[in-house]
């Protein structure tokens, strides 16, 4: 006790040199439990090392540079931010369009898929194929094909006015005239609700059914159930095609580009901001500008997410009738 007491430092370095030689065995046998789990990852890691985090990391960098693809990057600092902020008008208008565009399309698309799985939810007949109908427009997503066929369609001799014309209605070029074509994108956008209706009938089918033999008892309408049972009960699934439709919403780009011709057109009603992106770095070949643009897009899709799990807390309800504390 005496050597101890007097020579506390040694007594502690002896312990140490004590637990070394048995942390090592321990942490080579979690090694060897866990090294083919650790096999099974290294592709996933290779991956997100060269090709998702390298490249982010090479991004920010050309976005602090002056780097138009033919010469080395030229150090700016955060000039290129600077310009974007206050003197690129065209960032504010495309960012604006961009807003507004989330802003219709999401809540659009998530309520009419949610009404369509309730829909099919109810034991339609060939239930497969109509979800299959449902879906396919989401599997062609954003492809170039479905937008120019969404361009036929509204054109100004298209079928939307063709059959607009057997009422007597002269409809307007859906696509060339600035006040409309938005919403052609967004009725496109809303059209291809089927990933999210599949999502919602799956979680529709994980609601008992007794909860509804026992409203029906207590004389609850239909209306009645779908607010106080099924909606709070499927809240996560809202939650997670929510932001997953908003990331999806702040990346459009294939239908600004072939409606509007690839300039944003007519009059930059379909300047997204992701197609503004797109002509300064590859139009313009200002590449740093375009990597400053995009990382100031997943600033604005990280808040966004980050707003939509930090109020889910008051709005999303799990299985053991608590709120979401995440």
């Amino acid at each position: 006790m005496l050597v101890l007491q007097r020579f506390p430092a040694a007594a502690n370095e002896s312990v140490k040199e004590a637990e070394a030689p048995m942390k090592s065995r321990q942490t080579a046998k979690i090694w060897r439990q866990n090294r083919t789990a650790y096999l099974f990852m290294l592709p996933w890691l290779i991956g997100f090392f060269c090709l998702t985090l390298g490249p982010m990391a090479g991004s920010f960098y050309l976005s602090l540079t002056k780097y138009n693809l033919l010469t080395p990057p030229k150090w700016l600092g955060f000039e290129n931010y600077v310009t974007i902020f206050k003197h690129d008008p065209m960032f504010l208008h495309s960012l604006g369009l961009t807003f507004l565009y989330v802003l219709l399309s999401v809540p659009f698309r998530v309520v009419f898929a949610l009404l369509v799985a309730v829909i099919l939810n109810k034991g339609i007949r060939a239930l497969g194929i109509y979800r299959t109908v449902y879906y396919i427009p989401s599997l062609m997503g954003g492809s170039v094909a479905i937008a120019i066929v969404w361009r036929k369609i509204f054109d100004t001799d298209g079928i939307f006015n063709q059959f607009l014309g057997w009422f007597g209605i002269h409809g307007p070029s859906w696509i060339a005239n600035p006040d409309y074509v938005l919403y052609s994108i967004v009725t496109l956008s809303v059209w291809q609700f089927g990933s999210a209706m599949v999502i919602f009938l799956a979680g529709l089918k994980q609601v008992p059914a007794d909860l509804y033999e026992a409203a029906s008892v207590d004389g609850a309408g239909k209306v009645r159930q779908f607010f106080r049972i099924t909606l709070p009960l499927i809240t996560p699934v809202v939650f997670f095609n929510l932001v997953m439709t908003i990331i999806g919403s702040f990346q459009v780009f294939t239908p600004g580009y072939l409606i509007g011709d690839g300039r944003g057109g007519p009059i930059d009603a379909t300047m997204f901001y992701t197609l503004y992106l797109y002509l300064k770095g590859f139009s313009f070949f200002d590449m740093g500008y375009a990597a400053a643009l995009a990382w100031i897009m997943v600033v604005i899709i990280g808040v966004f997410t980050a707003v939509v799990f930090a109020t889910s807390k008051y709005w999303v309800f799990y299985g053991d009738g608590k709120e979401e504390r995440g």
